[in-house]
């Protein structure tokens, strides 16, 4: 799965002022992925706000993201739940043509045991036909998935990889070390990318590297060939924004700066909501300065 190393972004579903998906502005945020060295799209995860997308805005966003594209960057679909024959049908029913692999998040709210984490995702395992890349988001799900069980994951032939979103770089660095050379640790934590692909990691699954897209790409293309000063000085430069896009929610934070940028609107969905006007005015001046 060597496209797969470097640099993927979760991709943002845009809506216009009326809580419409706003497909135009979703293109111009794929062309500015593709002409600004981004090595993968990763498609209706959470950044995308998949959980209050109707399964016909699924189906047009993916359209979409697919025109806009148009076959230059490799594209992995979230597909995930806490329901596990939910996520098995969807898997055997889905039509996934044009994409690589699937990232299938660790059941969230049912909190499962370690044993129960395996037994799911050896079903989603056996039902896809494709690659699949677990997800371990225990923020989100409230449940850590240990190194142990993505060492007994990894033993699945189609189980490629996991994006590692803990924040732990310890236990990042365990599955590393433990799991086989060719299986891919991707950090899904912005503020850890650099460290973790320098210790070994394949990369990130990056919200920030939506918006700031060379210079993020280049740090992990710098970490991937051992350049650790080049890639950290790229790290400082960005860090202070990585902490204010997340500061009062993701995307939330991100849409603010793609609108700053000229991407995309800055509404979500609700339960989610914009991010408030002192947050908004920081990243304004951060986005202006790092510009000029």
């Amino acid at each position: 799965m060597q496209e797969l190393i470097g640099t993927g972004v979760a991709l943002v579903t845009p809506f216009n002022a009326q809580g419409v998906v706003d497909h135009d502005a979703l293109t111009k945020v794929v062309h500015h992925q593709v002409e600004n060295g981004i090595d993968y799209l990763v498609v209706l995860g959470t950044t995308g706000e998949s959980v209050t997308l109707t399964k016909q805005e699924k189906q047009e966003v993916i359209q979409t993201i697919k025109i806009a594209n148009s076959d230059r960057l490799p594209m992995v679909i979230g597909v995930g739940g806490n329901d596990t024959a939910v996520v098995v049908n969807e898997l055997k029913t889905s039509d996934l043509s044009g994409f690589t692999a699937i990232l299938s998040v660790s059941p969230s709210y049912n909190k499962p045991s370690q044993e129960g984490i395996y037994q799911h995702f050896k079903a989603v395992s056996e039902a896809s036909p494709l690659p699949v890349i677990l997800y371990n988001v225990p923020g989100r799900t409230a449940s850590n998935m240990s190194v142990e069980t993505v060492v007994r994951l990894a033993a699945f032939d189609n189980v490629v990889g996991i994006k590692e979103a803990a924040g732990d770089l310890v236990q990042a660095m365990k599955m590393i070390q433990y799991t086989p050379k060719d299986f891919l640790v991707i950090s899904g934590d912005d503020m850890i990318a650099n460290a973790m692909t320098l210790a070994g990691g394949a990369g990130v699954i990056s919200v920030i590297g939506q918006a700031i897209a060379q210079d993020f790409s280049d740090m992990i293309r710098y970490a991937l060939n051992g350049d650790v000063g080049e890639s950290y000085e790229l790290h400082y430069k960005i860090a202070a924004s990585i902490d204010m896009i997340f500061e009062q929610g993701n995307p939330a934070g991100i849409k603010s700066l793609l609108n700053h940028l000229g991407l995309c609107s800055n509404e979500v969905r609700l339960p989610l909501v914009k991010i408030d006007d002192n947050l908004n005015d920081r990243l304004k001046t951060f986005i202006d300065q790092y510009e000029n």
